[in-house]
């Protein structure tokens, strides 16, 4: 072989052939469940001043239930909640159910006369989670709102606290302390996670960290399956991994210090933030302001997307929780992994 061509298949041979990197699979998309609403909803012009003057004319409260395409909670509330003959007497006889989609575009017109579209409403009222269930009483004031699902039998305590119009005796939080007292003699769920007692919430916020305050009780069901099934996900766990992370039985006396630096204690500290529901998880930016809180029932993905749109700083850009989890179920998908909404 001549000299020349001998240098030519050298030439060639060391040059690196840039193959491109193949795209990976893109993720499959489960967990999104379509719901039939019952037929004794009330079906609406979405005037609300008419028809909740038409309800207490009647006797009766107005519920609105805000819900989206898809929801596996607003569907669970359906065919789990709504279901149980017991929890459907009760609404029928004594509420006005109405059904609004946070992201339709039928025309409501508020008790003061404002008219907005549905999904401009929701954003005006801050629905961050479906079902968001609202119940008016009377006079057009809320009464009591539900910021997503609660299983049954915390949702015919909140029943029994609106039909027996119990917001003009005691708040929520109280009524809900009488009607489920703690067991003090069972311990909480720890977690290696937690950071230990003194709770000084404004020393941790000088680091920087978002902070992540769990409020729980003893003998909790819905606390174990927090811990059991949501918490101990590798996908939780490294969301939760940013944050400084505190647990606190929000019936108990224990000290702390806030992250605006004042010295107070669990229970106290959950009235003045008016946790009602075990366990309920408060979720704060570095700056000390709270941004978003988990006070229902979730499972894995929720959760983790709810510590993501904190700690990635998303609530920033954008202030639907919503359109974000959309756009991070969107990225997963992109990067290959699965995204199940009801895992």
């Amino acid at each position: 072989m001549r000299p020349t061509l001998l240098l030519l298949v050298a030439l060639l041979t060391s040059i690196a052939v840039a193959v491109p990197a193949a795209e990976p699979t893109r993720g499959s998309f489960s967990g999104a469940m379509e719901t039939v609403y019952p037929d004794w909803f009330k079906p609406s012009f979405l005037d609300f001043e008419q028809e909740i003057a038409e309800a207490a004319a009647a006797g009766r409260r107005y519920l609105l239930f805000i819900h989206q395409e898809g929801c596996p909670y607003c569907n669970r509330m359906v065919e789990v909640n709504l279901a149980q003959k017991e929890i459907e007497q009760t609404m029928r006889q004594h509420l006005d159910v109405v059904e609004l989609n946070m992201w339709g575009d039928r025309e409501v017109v508020t008790v003061d006369g404002q008219a907005f579209t549905e999904k401009a409403f929701a954003r005006a009222l801050q629905v961050q989670f479906t079902p968001t269930m609202i119940f008016f009483d009377e006079r057009g004031q809320v009464a009591l709102r539900l910021n997503g699902y609660i299983p049954p039998a915390e949702f015919r305590v909140a029943l029994d606290y609106v039909i027996g119009r119990k917001e003009r005796e005691l708040s929520y939080r109280d009524y809900v302390a009488q009607r489920a007292p703690v067991a003090a003699a069972t311990a909480l769920n720890r977690a290696p996670f937690f950071a230990p007692a003194p709770y000084d919430l404004a020393a941790a916020r000088a680091t920087g960290r978002p902070l992540a305050v769990f409020f729980e009780q003893a003998d909790c069901p819905n606390c174990d399956t927090l811990h059991r099934d949501v918490l101990s996900a590798a996908e939780t766990q490294a969301e939760l991994a940013p944050f400084h992370a505190v647990q606190f039985d929000m019936w108990a006396q224990t000290p702390l210090v806030t992250p605006d630096g004042r010295a107070t204690t669990a229970r106290a500290w959950a009235r003045e933030l008016g946790v009602a529901y075990a366990p309920t998880v408060v979720l704060f930016a570095a700056d000390g302001q709270e941004v978003i809180r988990s006070e229902a029932w979730f499972k894995a993905f929720h959760t983790a997307s709810i510590l993501a749109y904190v700690s990635s700083g998303g609530y920033r850009d954008q202030p639907s929780f919503q359109r974000f989890i959309s756009a991070r179920a969107e990225k997963l998908q992109e990067q290959g992994r699965d995204v199940d909404l009801w895992r």
